[in-house]
């Protein structure tokens, strides 16, 4: 369906508000800024501001839009013949060899980087993201298997994938943050990719394969 002009012209302002959000807290940093000079540099109300994001570290995890649920998606799109954990590994070395930015393979993600590190707020909200993701996929597990209610194995799964995923985003944050090149982190990325892959075990890398169509 066609986006209205009304809808179009929502999503531009939150769009703005973001940007204009994220510049000042990389800027002066995430404790520094207050909502009200966000929506004063925005020209745009407080209530405005919170009628798009609740919460001030919205304003800057606004480009985490989804990602809580992006490893249940690679799941569910799995090709045939192919496990969970296999999916996300060959998605994430599709990211990785791309160089791409939603993995935090650009130029200027340390500061990024950098504005957590100096935020509590910030912090606790990646754990509780963090713990979305792994909610998120333990659900899709579930669903996928046909596992019961009581059954742990697609929670126990769920932390393995979800420790691939964190160990990856870990080493190239960390990295990133270090002043290294782009290219030169997804090099070793994909080294750490395969290494990562050696360290599962088969029931791992075998659970939940799906069918043939």
């Amino acid at each position: 369906m066609a986006e209205g002009l009304r809808e179009r012209k929502k999503r531009q302002t939150r769009q703005y508000i973001s940007d204009v959000a994220t510049g000042l807290f990389l800027e002066r940093g995430f404790e520094a800024v207050t909502v009200a000079e966000i929506a004063e540099a925005a020209n745009v109300s407080v209530n405005t501001v919170y009628n798009y994001f609740p919460a001030k570290e919205d304003l800057f995890f606004d480009r985490s839009a989804g990602v809580a649920d992006r490893l249940a998606r690679w799941v569910r799109g799995r090709d045939a013949g192919e496990s969970a954990a296999c999916a996300v590994l060959r998605e994430l070395r599709a990211e990785v060899e791309a160089v791409s930015p939603r993995v935090g393979l650009f130029e200027g993600y340390d500061r990024f980087m950098r504005v957590i590190r100096e935020a509590p707020a910030l912090r606790s909200r990646l754990w509780s993201l963090q713990q979305e993701i792994h909610d998120t996929l333990e659900a899709a597990l579930r669903e996928e298997t046909g596992a019961a209610d009581g059954d742990p194995l697609p929670d126990l799964m769920a932390g393995q994938i979800c420790w691939v995923h964190q160990a990856v985003f870990v080493t190239i944050g960390r990295e990133m943050l270090a002043g290294r090149k782009p290219a030169e982190v997804s090099r070793e990325a994909l080294v750490l990719l395969d290494d990562i892959e050696d360290l599962l075990s088969e029931k791992v890398l075998n659970y939940a394969v799906r069918g043939a169509a």
